[in-house]
């Protein structure tokens, strides 16, 4: 049957990263199975804790049940504050909560600390979190990762569900530029993403300069953390051998997965990451790290790619064994693209459609995923602890 769906996801304006990529994909893949979808988008704001309190707040005076007289039949909420939204049909597909107040509390990527005011808007983020998100009707998470820091912070479940890569189409092309990484020796690891400290990209410069002199980088992607990354490859003496090409459009992207040895990616703790899907679906291994997060649910050690500890050495390490060797590559590689064949709009389609009337999956709200009536929503009116005074910055958000 054909819905009618609205998508709900914060927006940092000006920011562009993989949730708005996961938002339009999900969006193009429920129209071409004939459903009428929008998107619901208010901006989000760290600029002060009072600031992060009307931002969340501001979803929950939307009323989405109805547009112009004409009934919405699902809502479906992406990440903090986006399912603080009300709806009688809302389905959550997180992809992250405020992670600075869980488990990113009391590290360098968190300006929480413990001060009164900064413990008050934490515990009211925390108690947000367990009444809205407790009352959908279905909970995913696009990781196990994910998933396991909601069951362990607020006591929820949520299944696992795999997000495609937009670039599909484009990887799974067959193209010549594939032979581009074994063509002239050891072709050249590539790397993707925003520019942020939470990335890691700085162990890939170093692993560069601690490699082989055949060893080369490329990395794609805007941030931050540009200036600095390009300074620290001319100080180690690489910066004629990490190139970094700034933002590329898709089919450059594509391009550079397809033409490369292998694939860095080791964030501290991703909650999921398009690149090691993207890297898989080019048939290229994966180099990341034992703490990565949400890689480690699909890189396998010496299977499609290696994992190793987060130091510069043991980086280096992994990429002159691949720069090397092409065979072992070329052989990781195709383990990776049977590793992510399963991951498609088809499976996440129907999963999160599933409460639709009319569909084999629908069921009454009191099921294991429902809300839990004794714990009532927030409201505009009752928006205690009291949040604090504006002012405060806090400009550590992590991407996804």
């Amino acid at each position: 049957m054909s819905a009618r769906i609205l998508l709900a996801n914060s927006q940092v304006p000006f920011a562009r990263g993989g949730a708005e990529l996961l938002v339009d994909g999900l969006a193009a893949a429920l129209v071409e199975r004939g459903h009428t979808v929008d998107r619901v988008a208010l901006p989000f704001s760290l600029s002060s804790r009072a600031q992060l309190v009307r931002s969340a707040l501001a979803w929950r005076l939307l009323d989405l049940e109805a547009v112009e007289g004409r009934p919405v039949d699902l809502v479906i909420a992406t990440r903090f504050p986006s399912y603080l939204v009300r709806h009688p049909n809302k389905v959550v597909w997180l992809i992250h909560q405020l992670r600075q107040v869980y488990d990113l509390e009391g590290s360098r990527y968190s300006d929480f600390d413990d001060s009164p005011r900064d413990r008050r808007a934490a515990e009211m983020v925390r108690r947000m979190d367990r009444r809205t998100l407790g009352e959908a009707r279905r909970r995913f998470a696009i990781s196990k990762n994910v998933a396991e820091r909601l069951r362990r912070f607020n006591g929820l479940d949520a299944e696992p569900l795999y997000p495609p890569s937009p670039l599909a189409p484009l990887l799974d092309r067959a193209s010549s530029d594939e032979a581009e990484g074994d063509a002239g020796g050891a072709g050249y690891v590539f790397t993707a993403g925003r520019l942020v400290r939470p990335k890691r990209f700085e162990l890939l410069v170093e692993a560069v300069a601690r490699g082989g002199p055949d060893l080369r980088a490329v990395v794609a992607g805007s941030g931050p953390e540009a200036d600095a990354l390009a300074r620290l490859a001319a100080e180690r003496g690489v910066g004629d051998r990490v190139r970094f090409a700034g933002w590329v459009d898709d089919a450059e992207l594509a391009r550079l997965y397809r033409g490369c040895r292998a694939v860095f990616f080791a964030p501290f703790d991703e909650d999921y990451g398009y690149v090691t899907v993207e890297a898989m679906r080019a048939g290229k291994p994966v180099v990341t790290t034992a703490d990565a997060g949400g890689a480690l649910e699909l890189v396998r050690d010496g299977v499609n790619g290696f994992v190793v500890e987060p130091s510069p050495r043991a980086v280096a390490g992994a990429l002159d064994r691949l720069a090397a060797d092409a065979a072992l590559a070329r052989r990781l590689g195709e383990a990776g693209r049977r590793t992510v064949a399963g991951i498609d709009w088809d499976t996440v389609v129907a999963r999160l459609t599933e409460t639709l009337p009319g569909t084999a999956g629908s069921r009454p709200a009191g099921h294991a995923g429902a809300a839990t009536p004794a714990d009532p929503a927030p409201s505009a009116a009752d928006p205690s602890p009291e949040p604090a005074a504006a002012g405060h910055r806090g400009d550590a958000a992590v991407d996804s």
